[in-house]
């Protein structure tokens, strides 16, 4: 049995999408770490190129549910492919802006596909396995992300300080490319969002019958199959049966979107930061990403390997890791060499949120809504990322780089205690939930038939 689930695993698949989202995220990202060079040469400053994450961020987070459900009926393979080749043209956009305004158009058509690319990968991952290895396939195909900041964005850095950021974002382009074909070579196709309503209903009848390979009561896509009152397990199931849990996907959205504007309200500025507050040489800046990278990695790693089986209760614990990690950067500021160590501390805590937190939204979020699910979640992901952005330039043009790691602080703590307490809510409202079905239940049982 684990011989045969581990062939069956599809690693081609999931490391093409991971390359897709490693090339997806470098574009996003890459300006981060070209703040002075960029600013530089458009005659701008570093806030108003700092601005260029938040459009991108915004034009995902107005664009992504709507066009998730316009391309719904587009197969999701050909659909990935397309997207990918358009997020290329406006990476290449960027390389050949001649003004600020052009770089703003080019980076607003990158947004435009990078939305609904995230909107649909991690459920395009969900749904290749069954429900148990669901964490690890998305530990896989959002390595990516991570990956980005392992290589992506300090090697832009260092080609771009090197020989120029458009060159930089033009070899981005070009990768993006070829990873459009690997993509199309590699990834299974899965159908359009039509097909996988169909396919949910046979794994509905096969899991009943215990026909899934994974056993009676749960789908092979991930989720548990409810039976209604007054539906029966051998005759087509009502549209109700899969509860939505929609408050736990409210919840995952809300925490993520908030966290992140606390996080990228810091990162988006971290060149800076990093070379005045924390007084590190700017030749290493490069090197010291890298770092935050291999960091993150490891966090990645943890998720796969231990953290990602209870999401639930690993995301409080790295939420406040993450906090004392930004406290230490306060601690240690002007201090190059304990600055850089606290900042590795942050790369491996951070690394593993948001992996953690998109497999808690995928875990509680049925199959049959799973796209828009995502979709919702992209949205405040990169709201948080736009707005952190938007803030922290603000931050940075009023009160100075100071200030930063201390709403990064504040903003942490208050998600962290909206985490415990959402998470326990959710726990009496699924026990509240389940006793009332128990009594439903036996009181058909002595009702005896009709």
């Amino acid at each position: 049995m684990t011989t045969t689930t581990a062939l069956r695993f599809p690693w081609a698949g999931l490391i093409a999408l991971a390359i897709a989202s490693f090339l997806s995220i470098s574009g996003e990202m890459l300006p981060t770490g070209l703040l002075p060079e960029m600013g530089d040469e458009l005659r701008v400053s570093e806030s108003s190129v700092g601005l260029l994450v938040s459009v991108f961020a915004f034009t995902v987070v107005l664009t992504s549910p709507i066009l998730t459900h316009f391309t719904s009926r587009i197969p999701r393979h050909r659909l990935l492919v397309g997207l990918i080749l358009v997020i290329a043209i406006g990476a290449a956009g960027t390389a050949l802006a001649p003004s600020y305004a052009t770089l703003v158009v080019a980076r607003v058509v990158g947004g435009l596909a990078h939305g609904v690319f995230w909107a649909i990968t991690g459920a395009y991952a969900a749904h290749l396995v069954p429900r148990d290895q669901v964490g690890k396939a998305l530990a896989v195909s959002s390595s990516g992300g991570t990956l980005a900041f392992v290589l992506g964005v300090p090697l832009g850095t260092a080609v771009g300080q090197a020989v120029g950021w458009r060159l930089a974002f033009g070899l981005l382009a070009v990768l993006m490319v070829i990873g459009a074909v690997l993509v199309w070579r590699l990834l299974p196709d899965v159908g359009s969002g039509a097909s996988d309503a169909a396919t949910l209903r046979q794994e509905y009848s096969d899991a009943m019958t215990g026909a899934t390979p994974i056993g009676p009561g749960a789908l092979a896509t991930g989720s548990i199959p409810i039976i209604r009152p007054g539906s029966r397990a051998g005759g087509r199931p009502p549209r109700e049966e899969i509860d939505p849990s929609v408050l736990g996907v409210v919840m995952a959205c809300i925490v993520t979107g908030f966290f992140m504007v606390g996080h990228y309200s810091l990162y988006t500025y971290v060149a800076p930061f990093l070379t005045r507050s924390s007084e590190l040489p700017p030749d290493i800046l490069s090197i010291t990403l890298f770092a935050y990278g291999i960091a993150g990695a490891v966090g990645l790693l943890l998720v796969g390997l231990v953290l990602g089986r209870r999401p639930d209760l690993s995301i409080p614990v790295v939420m406040a890791l993450v906090a004392v990690a930004v406290v230490g950067l306060l601690i240690f500021e002007g201090q190059p060499v304990p600055s850089f160590v606290v900042f590795v501390i942050l790369g491996v805590t951070f690394g593993a949120l948001p992996p953690l937190l998109q497999t808690r939204l995928l875990q509680v979020a049925p199959a049959r809504i799973r796209d828009i699910a995502s979709s919702f979640y992209t949205s405040s992901f990169n709201a948080g990322i736009g707005a952190g952005a938007l803030l922290g330039g603000l931050v940075l043009s009023g009160v100075g780089l100071d200030a930063l790691p201390r709403l990064y602080i504040v903003i942490a703590v208050v998600m962290l205690v909206v985490t415990v307490v959402s998470n326990i809510a959710l726990v009496r409202l699924d026990r509240r939930r389940k006793t009332v079905r128990r009594a439903a239940r036996e009181a058909r049982r002595l009702a005896g038939p009709r």
